[in-house]
């Protein structure tokens, strides 16, 4: 329902998902940060000024978007995210979380496989006007951010 991706569409967070590295994606092994049956979470491949270190979380499944997303993945991506979100506020010491989940290019969805944005949030950040100044972290930059959250995660 409501999908938009081409019919030859390569996803680059299927690909992420099962640990494929090549240049189809720009998600690497090193920017897991959780993974069970059903969901994953990564590091974002794309740090927003003043906000580094943004996690998100997708079904294992490919879904192109809320509309298609099944209760039991919906159920569990809440589960997570809320999880996450705690790990993050210890992990970087932030003063607040944005969640942030996009449908459709009009809703500003530009990968199209389901993804749940947790944002660590800086008083005075400026968040969503600084959405259009994001630029692709290298590998080591975000493994640091992935590193500190396991580090939290196995802890708990």
């Amino acid at each position: 329902m409501y999908n938009h991706a081409a019919k030859e569409y390569k996803c680059p967070i299927c690909l992420g998902v099962k640990g494929i590295e090549n240049t189809d994606t720009l998600l690497k092994h090193s920017d897991l940060v959780f993974k069970d049956d059903l969901v994953t979470a990564f590091i974002n491949s794309f740090f927003i000024i003043k906000n580094p270190g943004h996690v998100i979380i997708v079904p294992n499944e490919h879904f192109e978007n809320l509309y298609d997303l099944p209760d039991i993945y919906g159920h569990r991506i809440s589960e997570v995210a809320r999880r996450i979100s705690t790990t993050i506020k210890e992990a970087y010491g932030c003063d607040g979380i944005t969640i942030l989940q996009n449908n459709e290019p009009a809703g500003g969805q530009h990968a199209f496989h389901y993804h749940h944005h947790i944002f660590p949030r800086y008083k005075d950040d400026n968040l969503h006007e600084n959405m259009g100044n994001k630029q692709l972290a290298e590998p080591n930059a975000r493994s640091e951010y992935a590193e500190k959250l396991k580090k939290v995660l196995t802890s708990k």
